[in-house]
């Protein structure tokens, strides 16, 4: 599991970064900046590296940093690999996107304050998923200051050692195994995962051919705790995406009704009243809020994506949960589905 989990921290996403071209202000105009973005981190964090390769072209102003692909702007809470996996269906190497410093789009992104946002947004994360796991936020609000700055630098930094040392405190723990079968069982337990559902209508049968997301309306946000009730029996990765995704699965309908975190008073709590950030709040609002395109018994999974894999579907998913879980101990999941097109002929 270590070593699966070493994978993911050193995982990387090879960008090619090109400066909008209403910024630039010289001639000849900057090439592209070429970096590697770590996958569990978050695109306002490559400031430090991005703003001096393109300060001496950009126009007078102040800056706010935020990034496009193929003109679709990209939500700055999302881990960095968890948008690659699902706007790239062809991966793209080097992945090229467009950096702005002006013309923030307020109307389609939450605010974002540099790194101290980014901060508050994992944070307000965390305290989900131990509210989650544990039915309070109690071990993350208590963690001391220096607790709290040591785990941020460690995820900074992808240091997953230091992680480990400081995230050990927060009691989060691991999904167990069965002694009597060490492969792919689990004790019965609340995990947090993120769910991106996109939703397509065209038919493809290569990833070159899959159609593009041009507007993030075609994709559900769904925060659905997987609540394990088969303790003793295997219990694998398509166990539990039919547990996720019933209304793929058995056609029943995909809006999203109830409050995705049990406790709906409670939950609220842990996303405004406890983050300590009004960004926060917004973004964990905007996340459970989402609903689901509707579909029927024709639905199709078309594609599963963790971290960059295509994982089998009767992979244990205690392996998947303890080794490929992001460092605020979601499991970020990309799903593409195929449903049908209600307004064909």
């Amino acid at each position: 599991m270590m070593e699966a989990q070493k994978y993911v921290w050193e995982g990387a996403i090879p960008l090619q970064i090109h400066l909008h071209e209403s910024e630039i202000t010289s001639l000849p105009p900057p090439s592209p900046a070429l970096i590697l973005a770590p996958r569990i981190g978050y695109l306002p964090l490559l400031l430090p590296l991005i703003k001096p390769y393109f300060s001496s072209t950009l126009p007078p102003g102040q800056d706010t940093i935020w990034f496009d692909y193929k003109g679709l702007p990209l939500k700055w809470y999302i881990p960095t690999g968890v948008l690659f996996d699902l706007l790239c269906a062809q991966p793209e190497r080097p992945w090229n996107l467009t950096v702005h410093f002006r013309g923030y789009p307020s109307n389609l992104l939450i605010p974002c304050e540099g790194e101290e946002s980014v901060k508050w947004s994992f944070i307000n994360s965390l305290k989900e998923a131990d509210y989650i796991i544990n039915g309070n936020c109690k071990n993350v609000m208590h963690m001391s200051q220096s607790d709290q700055v040591e785990l941020w630098r460690s995820v900074m930094d992808g240091n997953l050692e230091k992680y480990m040392r400081a995230s050990s405190k927060l009691k989060l723990g691991t999904v167990t195994t069965d002694e009597a079968d060490m492969v792919g069982q689990v004790k019965a337990g609340k995990i947090p995962v993120r769910l991106y559902v996109w939703s397509v209508n065209e038919d493809f049968e290569d990833l070159e051919d899959a159609p593009e997301v041009d507007n993030w309306d075609q994709i559900s946000y769904i925060n659905r705790p997987l609540e394990i009730h088969k303790e003793g029996k295997h219990f694998t990765l398509h166990d539990a995406l039919k547990n996720l995704l019933p209304e793929v699965f058995e056609g029943k309908s995909l809006i999203n009704d109830e409050p995705c975190i049990e406790e709906g008073e409670d939950a609220q709590k842990v996303s405004s009243e406890d983050v300590g950030s009004s960004t926060g709040a917004e973004e964990g609002k905007e996340i459970f809020n989402q609903p689901v395109e509707s579909c029927c018994n024709d639905a199709e999974i078309k594609l599963v994506r963790i971290q960059g894999i295509e994982p089998k579907m009767e992979i244990p998913f205690s392996w998947v949960v303890n080794s490929l879980k992001n460092p605020e101990h979601f499991l970020h999941i990309c799903v593409c589905v195929k449903v049908p097109n209600v307004n064909a002929a």
